[in-house]
């Protein structure tokens, strides 16, 4: 099996990004704040993660 580094690394990306979206949705945050956040891990996939990951809105469980 021939996989590129680059083909793993942009999957574990995409999982993050869809992780880090369904949280947003759960989370507590104003509807305007959520659409800010989804749009800013859409267009910045990699940024986005990070920046959602230390700063951005909880999911109400915990």
């Amino acid at each position: 099996m021939d996989i590129q580094v680059g083909g793993v690394f942009g999957l574990l990306i995409l999982i993050g990004d869809i992780w880090a979206i369904i949280n947003i949705l759960g989370s507590r945050s104003e509807t305007l704040h959520k659409l800010l956040w989804i749009l800013l891990v859409i267009f910045l996939p990699l940024v986005g993660l990070v920046i959602w990951f230390f700063a951005g809105p909880r999911s109400n469980s915990g």
